[in-house]
């Protein structure tokens, strides 16, 4: 079922149950009302016989009778009875005559005035007393009228309310097209986005309102932004892996051509295999990151508990001994407790991040020492890596983290511009942060926070 038609029925139910309560209301109130007024006419009724039969010693009951046919309205079925204290009849219409049961008489004497039925006639009873003694008179008839009047209005109100509900059914579904009009304009702009339109936008002002709608466009357009930027992410990364590997292949596949031109001496041979050994282990380094790199963005930290002080001890021990001396390290603000700067995941990956930000700092700081600061503050652990090398743009800054991305002042520098992304990627997977702060010609600050 479409949301249409969903909301079109929903307001029917919702319109149509008010209606009907309504409807209900007015019938039930109605009804209160013709009982009501058909009980006070019986008593009525029953008060003027005791007058006119009781108070005039002498009126008989064929005198009652003319005197009831020439002055009062007749009510459908109606009889009229009168009962002395013993519960004698006095007056009762043989053509009409009603049994009362003993209980019936006795409560009508307890209360005073009592209202019951008959069959198909309404009742009253009432406990008259005059100079002459204490009388039961009881009036009954059957209220047609009232019935068929009620009868009537329950028509009326029948049909007033499947009218309604049609009326409501059709403007339910004019209301809901008109709300549902800016959504449709929306999915069919949408639908006609594809991966090579992803520069179009949806447009924010279909609803004219700052509503929902608007919201939901706004929504789109944030979405194919990121798609957008991720498509444009994977486009420059195709091309840039595929330089960054065509290259070193292209090397290996230059030298060994000139071996094969001709002959040569076993030095000039051990100098080429050197060479294309270099070569093929900047391609290993280079695929050994990105398989890495795939490693962290699938989310591969296992539950090893790691002391971060130790481990970033250990990722300076792995750089090179020539450049190791040149990576100062300094702890402040150590926690009492040991275990609080442990923390849960894959040794080796993080390691991985952890000599990334130093291998990076020792080759852009051209030869200047390298500042590691590792502190505990604030129930965080923070380490921070300093050095004093080229420095990054304000313009080159926002793109650092995307792979093979190298700003134009790096370019010089060997670098495959995959470890600054694989150790973000890293340090994310175990619940860290990383930021970079930057002024070109100053030199660069990587700070992680775990």
């Amino acid at each position: 079922m479409t949301i249409r038609n969903r909301l079109t029925w929903l307001f029917v139910g919702l319109v149509g149950v008010i209606l009907f309560g309504a409807i209900a209301v007015v019938y039930i109130l109605q009804a209160h009302y013709t009982h009501t007024e058909f009980h006070q006419r019986l008593r009525d009724r029953a008060e003027v016989t005791g007058y006119v039969f009781l108070e005039q010693d002498e009126l008989r009951a064929e005198a009652f009778r003319e005197f009831q046919r020439r002055y009062l309205r007749t009510l459908t079925g109606e009889v009229l009875q009168i009962y002395d204290a013993q519960r004698r009849p006095r007056f009762i219409e043989e053509d009409e005559r009603i049994r009362l049961s003993d209980r019936i008489l006795a409560r009508i004497v307890a209360e005073k005035e009592v209202y019951f039925d008959i069959g198909a006639r309404q009742a009253v009873g009432i406990f008259y007393a005059d100079n002459q003694g204490e009388y039961i008179i009881v009036a009954a008839a059957e209220n047609k009228a009232g019935l068929a009047r009620l009868e009537h209005l329950a028509t009326i109100l029948a049909a007033i309310f499947v009218g309604s509900l049609i009326v409501i059914y059709v403007a339910g579904r004019i209301f809901a097209g008109r709300a549902l009009a800016p959504i449709a304009a929306v999915n069919d702009q949408v639908d006609r986005i594809t991966a090579q339109d992803l520069h179009l936008r949806v447009d924010e002002g279909l609803s004219h309102e700052r509503d929902e709608i608007a919201r939901l466009a706004r929504t789109f357009n944030r979405m194919l932004q990121r798609l957008e930027e991720s498509f444009e992410g994977q486009r420059t990364f195709v091309s840039n892996a595929s330089h960054e590997l065509r290259t070193p292949l292209t090397a290996t596949i230059g030298e060994i051509q000139v071996l094969l031109a001709r002959d040569r001496d076993a030095p000039a041979y051990r100098e080429a295999l050197t060479s294309v050994l270099g070569e093929l282990q900047s391609l290993k380094s280079l695929i050994n990151n990105l398989l890495e790199l795939n490693q962290a963005n699938a989310g591969a930290a296992t539950g090893d508990e790691i002391r971060l002080d130790e481990l970033l001890w250990e990722a300076r021990e792995a750089i090179a001994p020539d450049q190791r001396r040149r990576v100062q390290i300094t702890m402040d603000s150590l926690p009492p407790n040991p275990d609080q700067m442990e923390i849960a995941g894959n040794r080796q990956l993080l390691g991985r991040a952890f000599t990334n930000l130093l291998d990076n700092a020792l080759k852009y700081s051209d030869q200047e020492p390298v500042q590691v600061n590792f502190s505990f503050l604030n129930n965080h652990v923070t380490i921070r890596v300093k050095d004093h090398g080229i420095g990054i743009s304000d313009k080159a800054l926002p793109n650092i983290f995307q792979p093979f991305f190298r700003a134009d002042n790096a370019r010089g520098v060997v670098g495959h511009g995959v470890g600054l992304p694989l150790a973000r990627r890293i340090i994310e997977l175990h619940g860290g942060q990383l930021h970079i702060h930057s002024q070109l010609h100053k030199g660069t600050v990587a700070e992680v926070i775990f």
